[in-house]
């Protein structure tokens, strides 16, 4: 990716809470990443995290809620992991001792930007992928 590309405002994620984006790795792979609010100081307002759990192949960010964020963490739904918003680290559950992979943001004059190069971002919201725990996926069309 050359230069950045805008994402979306910080004030969109704080008050939808976290903001869904899917963006292709230097593999070829699309993958989601999310956003959430951060409340250190010495940190940007806004962190970015691929959409899994540490654990297992658990989004962590799902449609219907977003991603639940507590206490200034993010709660893996399987398990109840709770990953900082803020450095993405896990101390507890079945994810504890991890870091959740993100990418490179940039927030400026309230606008965050996609400035990772090793990321291509592809568009707002979930990838084309339906498949919420990573297994296979039904494609019968058989009716009744």
């Amino acid at each position: 990716m050359a230069g950045r590309y805008r994402l979306t405002s910080v004030e969109t994620v704080e008050s939808e809470g976290s903001w869904l984006f899917t963006a292709r790795d230097q593999h070829g792979n699309d993958e989601e990443f999310f956003l959430v609010p951060c409340a250190d100081e010495d940190r940007p307002p806004v962190e970015a995290w691929r959409n899994r759990c540490t654990h297992e192949n658990q989004r962590l960010y799902r449609e219907d809620v977003g991603a639940i964020v507590r206490d200034g963490g993010v709660v893996c739904p399987k398990h109840g992991s709770m990953f900082d918003s803020c450095s993405g680290y896990c101390d507890n559950g079945e994810a504890a001792d991890t870091t959740l992979p993100g990418v490179e943001i940039d927030v400026d004059d309230g606008q965050v930007y996609l400035v990772d190069d090793d990321v291509t971002f592809l568009r707002a919201g979930p990838s084309r992928d339906d498949d919420d725990d990573g297994g296979p996926s039904s494609t019968s069309h058989l009716q009744l």
